[in-house]
């Protein structure tokens, strides 16, 4: 349906609220500072870097491979994959542990994604089960630093 059917965008309201209120649990007046230090790895800014650069041509290869291969379909899918194996080095580089927990999520919504592709479900269904479940995860991933630091 179009962005502006009642669904959506009640979808697209509901989004806007739980970040703001993300961005507001994490920014909050009297908010105590975590109570966990980090211990960042020696050159964890390079490393970031690379995970990143890694993360952006990976993506950008399952967009080709998947166009060329005439399988748009597997795109949301493959991409949910990229960015859920991207967190497992962050979690080592910024000593945010929690992240095992994104990337482990975030790949099962991949993998969710690639066995409805499989069982012939429509694209769109499939962009929002693998859409929506990205963000859920992201969103709570969020919450959870923005709460516990």
């Amino acid at each position: 349906g179009s962005a502006t059917d009642v669904a959506p965008l009640a979808i697209e309201v509901a989004a806007l609220l739980i970040t703001a209120a993300a961005i507001y649990l994490g920014y909050r007046k009297g908010a105590a500072p975590s109570p966990r230090t980090v211990d960042l790895p020696a050159n964890w800014a390079r490393g970031v870097g690379i995970v990143n650069t890694v993360e952006l041509a990976a993506i950008f290869a399952v967009i080709a491979a998947s166009n060329a291969a005439g399988r748009p379909e597997v795109i949301p899918a493959g991409i949910a994959l990229v960015v859920g194996l991207h967190f497992f080095p962050l979690a080592r580089l910024y000593d945010q542990w929690q992240y095992r927990w994104t990337a482990s999520l975030l790949t099962v919504v991949a993998v969710a994604g690639f066995v409805l592709v499989a069982a012939g479900v429509a694209s769109e269904t499939v962009r929002i089960v693998v859409g929506l479940g990205s963000a859920v995860v992201l969103w709570a991933s969020s919450y959870h630093l923005a709460l516990r630091g």
